[in-house]
């Protein structure tokens, strides 16, 4: 799994490179098939957010790109809130198909035939 780090306000360090691989690995044990995630460190200077920085991630697997965002006083709990809405995400679809794939497994695949209505003729 690639990862991208990009800074916008932000200078993005070892630590913070390091930091984010640990916590993101977590993710390829639910979703195998991931290929990049993509995340991005945003600080901006507004008085009104003082000192809050966001962080913007997309995992992109082969056939779906999951997102997420989050923001907190600093990097290493916006990247745990981040993980988890990703984490979820990722159950919550497997979920989907699992129940849709069970659904249809359950189905019977020809019409059922009873013994005593097959060969009656009263």
């Amino acid at each position: 799994m690639d990862l991208v780090l990009k800074g916008r306000g932000v200078r993005v360090t070892e630590q913070i490179r390091r930091t984010a691989s640990l916590k993101l690995a977590k993710l390829e044990r639910f979703e195998s098939h991931a290929l990049r995630v993509e995340v991005e460190l945003i600080a901006e200077a507004n008085p009104r957010q003082d000192g809050l920085k966001r962080i913007e991630a997309a995992l992109e697997t082969p056939r779906h790109t999951y997102r997420a965002r989050a923001q907190a006083r600093d990097v290493d709990g916006a990247m745990d809130q981040v993980v988890e809405r990703l984490e979820r995400q990722i159950r919550d679809r497997r979920g989907r198909k699992r129940d849709r794939f069970l659904a249809g497994a359950n189905r019977l695949k020809s019409p059922r035939t009873s013994p005593e209505g097959a060969g009656s003729t009263d």
